[in-house]
């Protein structure tokens, strides 16, 4: 991808604002991370450390492989599931040092928000697959809701920045409150005797045992509700309703997100209805992949519960990381809002393929067998990693050729175009 010059122009206009209003980051969490990032020498870039927080999520995955490469929902040793709550708190403490540690070094760009949020948005993914492996939802379509409702939580506060210039964290926000609350569900797997099956239980058990006398007024809440099945409280699941307050954790998200767009265009003269169109090309991939996983419904190829769900919802969060860096970095650089990209393309084809018994009457084109979905689904993820290392490669290569600030180094252009380290320039 070539950056144009009109993009570089409105890069060198580009200004990080943020507004958290989470009490945890400002009265407990805050004053930890300024004492953390004393720890680090100024010789390490922020970006650097960034990813090295990504890299504890990475062997977090990689012990999960380990012990469930297929995903299938096996116990693992109490160790791992206390390592993941570990991995993913110094991921949170390294990713909010990273600003701290710009302003120190003197590093502070465009490309630290861009690098910032490229790995939140691959840790999002990762932290689904984590976190349902945990709560024992595995292979089911729980698990694909948490994929969708987790992209849309983050593409949500991305938009919003996008029109409004600041990112916004509010009271309970998932970069902060989010990432403790599944820091605490790891923990409880770890310690509990049930293990992920302490989740599949009713979340009322341990109240109605303690106050038997409460059951008739669940059962008559739920008959006036029409609840039944599981979704009667008194038989409502832990994970299920972990998964239900995820949800509607997403919808406050993004009604507060378009408040604060509301105020922004308003106050700038805009109109308030044309931000909504940028919710089409993510609401608009999120219903091609879920058509494709559609297709084990219609007899087609089987993924929601087989072992290549775990592929596919990999290649899904590239396919997002590369659709949300897009528009990260049309916000830094001014640019028009980003509506569409190949992989949205690449995804259709797979939809349509899977789909095609279903569509057509006769066998996929590519999908045809199990063993052929097997490897196109792990093709596919494959693809979408190369496509996005090839994107953010390129990205940061001319952002850093043209700011010149170094990405993983502490070091700074001179005044002849020659990368020199911060001693260096303090000495010209």
């Amino acid at each position: 991808m070539r950056i144009t010059k009109k993009q570089l122009a409105g890069l060198d206009q580009y200004k990080y604002s943020g507004v958290d209003k989470s009490v945890v980051s400002k009265h407990v969490l805050g004053p930890f991370w300024t004492w953390l990032v004393t720890l680090f020498p100024k010789t390490l870039a922020p970006n650097t450390i960034t990813f090295l927080g990504l890299c504890f999520v990475f062997i977090n995955v990689g012990t999960l492989l380990w012990y469930d490469v297929t995903y299938e929902g096996k116990v693992l040793p109490s160790w791992v599931y206390l390592s993941w709550a570990v991995g993913l708190f110094a991921y949170q403490s390294m990713d909010a040092i990273d600003g701290k540690q710009a302003r120190r070094t003197g590093m502070a760009s465009a490309l630290g928000e861009m690098f910032d949020h490229g790995c939140d948005a691959i840790n999002t993914t990762l932290e689904v697959i984590l976190c349902a492996h945990a709560l024992g939802l595995n292979r089911s379509w729980w698990t694909v809701a948490s994929q969708a409702a987790s992209l849309c939580n983050f593409y949500a506060s991305t938009w919003e920045e996008y029109h409004t210039g600041t990112l916004y964290l509010s009271a309970f926000s998932g970069p902060v409150e989010g990432i403790l609350l599944i820091c605490v569900i790891y923990l409880i797997t770890a310690f509990h005797p049930l293990g992920p099956a302490f989740w599949s239980a009713p979340l009322l058990t341990p109240l109605l045992k303690a106050a038997p006398g409460l059951l008739p007024y669940f059962q008559q809440f739920d008959q006036a509700l029409g609840l039944k099945g599981y979704w009667q409280l008194e038989r409502l699941p832990a994970n299920v309703a972990f998964m239900s307050f995820g949800a509607l954790g997403t919808v406050g998200n993004i009604v507060n997100s378009y408040y604060n767009v509301i105020a922004a265009r308003r106050k700038a003269g805009k109109p308030i209805l044309t931000p909504l169109l940028g919710y089409l090309p993510f609401f608009t991939h999120t219903l091609i992949l879920v058509l494709w996983l559609h297709a084990e419904l219609r007899g087609g190829v089987s993924l929601v519960h087989d072992a290549r769900l775990l592929p596919f919802i990999g290649y899904w969060g590239m396919a997002f990381s590369y659709q949300v860096s897009q528009l990260i970095l049309a916000h830094v650089t001014k640019s028009p809002f980003p509506f569409w990209n190949g992989m949205m393309v690449y995804s259709l084809f797979g939809a349509i393929d899977a789909n095609f018994g279903w569509l057509f009457g006769r066998e996929p084109l590519v999908q045809s067998s199990p063993v052929a979905a097997n490897v196109f689904i792990c093709m596919s993820f494959f693809v979408a990693l190369f496509n996005y290392i090839r994107f953010a490669r390129e990205v940061i290569w001319q952002i850093t050729e043209h700011t010149g600030i170094a990405c993983f180094t502490v070091r700074h252009k001179d005044a002849n175009g020659q990368w020199v380290g911060n001693d260096e320039r303090k000495e010209q």
